[in-house]
Formats: C-alpha cells, sequence, structure tokens
C-alpha cells in the first residue's frame, strides 16, 4: 500500500496515466476503542480481499477517540501507533492534497457513520454506501421503526421510555437502547418487576429506551439489498441460532467477543450460530419483500441490511436496520452476496462505480 506523504503532488507526471482510483478507506472511531477494534477487524479484511493494483490504489485515513486523525501506510497496530496524529483541520488539507477518487467508510460508531460521510460530501469526495441522513435514521431505531411502519412494514409495538417514565405496554417485551449497536443493553422482561433493571441497563449505553412488544419466536434472519442496474435485489436470507427457552433474543456476546488476548473476535460467523437460507425456503420472499419496502422507506443507496423477526405464522416484522458494508469476506452483505453468486470484487467494483454515479 502506498504511504501518503504531505506536500507530494498525487496527481500524476506529465506525460503519465493513473490507471487505478485512488480509494481512501476512513477507518477507526471517534467514541472508543471498542469501535476502533471492530472498525479495523473488518477493514484489514477488506484491503486483503479487494486488492487489486490494476484497479485500486489504497490509502487510509484512521480517526481516534482523542479526535485526531491519522495517515498510517498499513493497519497494523504498531503502524498506526507510530503514524502522526493531526488536526481535523489538517486532515482536510491532506485530504484535498490526496483527492481520492472515492471514499469507502469503515466506520461504524454513531459519529462516523454520519458526520464523517456529511465531511466528504462538503469536500466533494464521493463514497460508497449510505448517506448520512439515512444512516442517522437508521441508528435512531425509533424513528426508523415509525418510517418503515408507515411504509407498510410490519413492526413490534413499541414505546420510548426516558429516565424516570415507565412502561406501559405488558411484558413480555424487549428493552433495549434507542441507539446501541451489537445488541447492547438489550433485555428481555417477562415480569414487570423486572423491568427497572432491564431500563438501568438500557440507560447505560443510551439517553432513552425502546420498549418493544416481545415477538414470540419463530425465526430470526438478516436480508441484505443491492441497487443492481436501476432495481432492488434482496439477497439470500441469513439465520441465526436462536431457541424459545435458552436463545429467545440474540445479544452482545452472540455477536462479538474477546479472545484470550484480547483481541475482537466475530462470533455469528460459523456454521452453528447462523447460516444461509435455501433461496426456496417460504420465508424469503416476503422477508425480500418487507426488505426492498423498509430499503425504499429509509431513503438507502447502494446496499442495506435488515433485521427481522419471523413469527410462528411465518408473518416477518421489522426490528432495525445496518446500513453498512465493510466489503471484507466476513461483511454480512458479502456474505449473502456470495450466495447470490456475486463474488466479493464484484460487489466492490460495483459498488465504487455506483458511487463515481451518485
Amino acid at each position: 500500500m502506498r504511504a501518503y506523504t504531505p506536500g507530494a503532488s498525487p496527481q500524476p507526471a506529465a506525460g503519465e496515466t493513473r490507471a487505478a482510483l485512488r480509494v481512501l478507506h476512513l477507518t477507526g472511531s471517534a467514541v472508543s476503542d471498542e469501535f476502533v477494534d471492530l472498525s479495523l477487524l473488518y477493514a484489514r479484511d477488506c484491503l486483503a480481499a479487494t486488492a487489486d493494483p490494476a484497479r485500486w490504489e489504497p490509502h487510509l485515513a484512521h480517526v481516534t477517540p482523542d479526535g485526531c486523525w491519522r495517515f498510517p501506510w498499513s493497519l497494523e497496530p504498531e503502524v498506526v501507533a507510530a503514524s502522526t496524529p493531526v488536526t481535523v483541520g489538517d486532515a482536510i488539507r491532506m485530504i484535498t492534497e490526496l483527492a481520492p477518487d472515492v471514499m469507502v467508510p469503515q466506520m461504524f460508531c454513531p459519529p462516523g457513520m454520519t458526520g464523517h460521510r456529511a465531511l466528504f460530501d462538503v469536500l466533494g469526495v464521493p463514497y460508497v454506501g449510505n448517506r448520512p441522513d439515512a444512516t442517522a435514521l437508521s441508528v435512531d431505531k425509533p424513528k426508523a421503526r415509525a418510517v418503515v411502519a408507515a411504509s407498510g412494514v410490519d413492526v413490534p409495538r413499541g414505546e420510548v421510555v426516558r429516565p424516570g417514565g415507565r412502561p406501559t405496554l405488558a411484558p413480555p417485551v424487549v428493552v433495549k437502547p434507542v441507539d446501541a449497536d451489537n445488541s447492547s443493553g438489550v433485555t428481555l422482561v417477562r415480569s414487570t418487576q423486572d423491568y427497572d433493571d432491564a431500563l438501568t441497563e438500557a440507560f447505560r449505553h443510551s439517553s432513552a429506551a425502546l420498549v418493544e412488544e416481545y415477538v414470540e419466536l419463530g425465526r430470526e434472519v438478516r436480508c441484505g439489498v443491492l441497487e443492481r442496474d436501476g432495481a432492488l435485489v434482496g439477497l439470500p436470507l441469513e439465520e441465526y441460532a436462536m431457541d424459545r427457552t435458552s436463545k429467545p433474543v440474540r445479544g452482545y456476546d452472540d455477536k462479538l467477543a474477546r479472545s484470550e488476548d484480547g483481541d475482537l473476535r466475530l462470533m455469528a460467523k460459523d456454521g452453528e450460530r447462523a447460516w444461509i437460507v435455501d433461496p426456496s425456503d417460504p420465508a424469503t420472499r416476503p422477508v425480500q419483500d418487507a426488505a426492498r419496502a423498509c430499503y425504499a422507506a429509509l431513503g438507502c443507496r447502494h446496499y442495506g441490511l435488515f433485521d427481522f423477526r419471523i413469527d410462528p405464522s411465518g408473518r416477518p416484522f421489522f426490528l432495525e436496520a445496518s446500513l453498512y458494508c465493510s466489503f471484507a469476506t466476513t461483511s454480512v452483505v458479502a456474505t449473502m452476496a456470495r450466495a447470490a453468486g456475486i463474488e466479493l470484487p464484484e460487489l466492490f467494483a460495483t459498488s465504487v462505480e455506483a458511487a463515481l454515479r451518485s
């Protein structure tokens, strides 16, 4: 990977041509080391999986919770740590000098999903994936479910509770933070006596809690949607291992965990915890139809990922939207696309081309 040197012209010399597109991967987090590690986990995989010097000239911009930016030549921990931290103002100047053709967002914290993407709109740099207005809407779970419900998609009954408030819904319900990710702070409440502890846990992660009617478990699935040739393509579903008694809802430990040496690892990536559903499964069509409706309602572009709870009668209920894709081999959208015959290099290339047309 080519290192960026401030002050050096990134433009080809006279008489030279540059065939490869300059791709800036935006990594890190402005919020926490946990989000930094998640970003690096996916971004390193993406860089390896999409490496193609004839097509892509990758560069890196890395954000840290102290508000600094760095421009390392690789994402190895020692290289990132040794890179020079700069202010946002200097980062804008360096990005302007670099003149990337396109940006690939690899930040999963709320500011990275919203404000940092908006910065590239200001800079006039195209980027892959959803715009900050759509991502901001998806991060706010109550607003996202209201918009989706207005489009005709089923959602569980729900209400927002703030500190000092009390839910009016009778258990069983699911209590979750209004804007946290990876099932942080999620609790299944079966008795009103458990409300206090569940709300306290939700308020640890957010300023408010979303209390949703518990949809009796049939199945829990995710559905990706791609925009291809002007059509919304529903990808094969991914289903998660659930059990009405032992695993009625998914928690943080179903998604992420730390190894003994402290490295972050993905839990829902093995055949025992999650698997691709046969496209002929009767759940596929109704979930794909609902996912396409969610995609349109939330104002998505390029791709979207949507979680559904399917009740015992086969009726899907929207749970939340995840409007990101890291283009790593472990990315859910990439896994679904591969099952549909779209390999990762093609998915990445068509997404970059879509960004350049946007």
